[in-house]
């Protein structure tokens, strides 16, 4: 039992440390009537888990067409890097772990 609990204490830690982690500095919802834009910039960490200075900006939106009752939006597009928005992410964390990564980050 202690050696099972062993284990799983260091699984624990071993994942915790090779994380990647993020400072969430601002979260935006901007937009109204024809478009809605969300907007999220987080700083990245160190290898030794400091914060660092730099950040990464992203970004993704909704786009709507029509009014009133004949108004329709087509969904949340995928989250960008706003360095390099031909990439596309299914979730604002993958976008932020791919930024912090190409500066060397995480």
């Amino acid at each position: 039992m202690i050696k099972k609990l062993f284990i799983a204490i260091c699984l624990i830690g071993t994942s915790i440390y090779s994380a990647n982690a993020y400072q969430l500095l601002s979260s935006k919802e901007l937009g109204k009537n024809d478009a809605k834009n969300q907007t999220v910039v987080v700083k990245c960490t160190t290898d030794t888990g400091k914060t660092s200075n730099q950040t990464c900006t992203l970004r993704r939106y909704v786009k709507c067409s029509g009014t009133g009752e004949s108004k329709s939006c087509n969904g949340w597009q995928p989250w960008q890097d706003l360095r390099s928005p031909s990439k596309k992410y299914s979730d604002w964390r993958s976008a932020a772990s791919a930024c912090c990564r190409a500066k060397g980050l995480r």
